[in-house]
């Protein structure tokens, strides 16, 4: 992948619809999880709902309404509440990474193990049918759903161990994944940081050479096929090579 080819800041677009059937507590959703390194950007654009979020400082429930522009940190778990059509514009930092293991959900304990343990939960099977890939679309979520009802209900104890072990848990999991990351990470957003840092100190001595590079590009009209994703039904836009 070349410079050429990168979206600003080596970011990824998407689209999400998130999902709109019910969870096991009522409330219509997406996937609880968190990501190790990438931070996360909700664009609201439609509908409403709520983003609940729970850090190491506690629980937390944000609005989401058209216009609504909220963010997160890696580590924060959060869960996007459909009240009523919601779809976001979702910019996600360290474009690559999280297509490459980047997030973990929040399984009751027993999935969380190991790597092996939480790919066969994890892993959604081929299906012939929406409506079979829906179901277990939902089967997953509602797994999640639990891990994440059981770590709130500690924190709002006062209780912070469960979130610690999830985090453990998390970074455990993702380990061995780690080594292949650094490669990506380099040929996106290591890339532009990198020739950022070195336009500066040329513009500084008078050198306006690297204008002459300059080059405009569009996304692909069509984002890609609509997949069951951890929120919901997301179509990534193609950015690159």
């Amino acid at each position: 992948m070349t410079h050429a080819s990168t979206f600003p800041g080596g970011t990824a677009v998407s689209w999400l619809d998130v999902y709109d059937t019910e969870s096991i507590d009522g409330l219509r959703g997406g996937t609880p999880h968190l990501h190790l390194v990438s931070p996360e950007c909700y664009v609201v654009v439609a509908g409403r709902g709520r983003l609940q979020t729970l850090i190491a400082a506690g629980v937390a429930e944000t609005p989401l309404a058209p216009g609504t522009v909220a963010w997160f940190t890696p580590g924060t778990v959060h869960r996007a509440v459909n009240d009523g059509e919601l779809r976001v514009l979702v910019l996600m930092a360290n474009s690559g990474l999280p297509e490459a293991g980047d997030a973990v959900m929040t399984f009751p304990p027993e999935h969380l193990v190991d790597a092996a343990t939480y790919r066969a939960a994890a892993q959604l099977p081929d299906r012939e049918t929406e409506a079979e890939r829906q179901a277990d679309a939902d089967r997953r979520r509602d797994l999640a759903v639990q891990g994440f009802l059981d770590l709130r209900s500690a924190m709002e104890r006062g209780a912070a161990a469960p979130l610690e072990r999830l985090y453990a848990a998390a970074a455990r999991i993702v380990q061995p994944l780690v080594p292949g990351w650094e490669p990506i990470w380099n040929e996106v957003v290591g890339e532009q940081a990198e020739r950022t840092r070195a336009t500066l100190p040329a513009l500084a001595n008078g050198d306006w050479s690297s204008l002459l590079a300059s080059a405009v590009f569009e996304a692909d009209a069509n984002p890609g096929e609509r997949r069951f994703g951890m929120c919901g039904r997301l179509s990534t836009y193609r950015l690159g090579a």
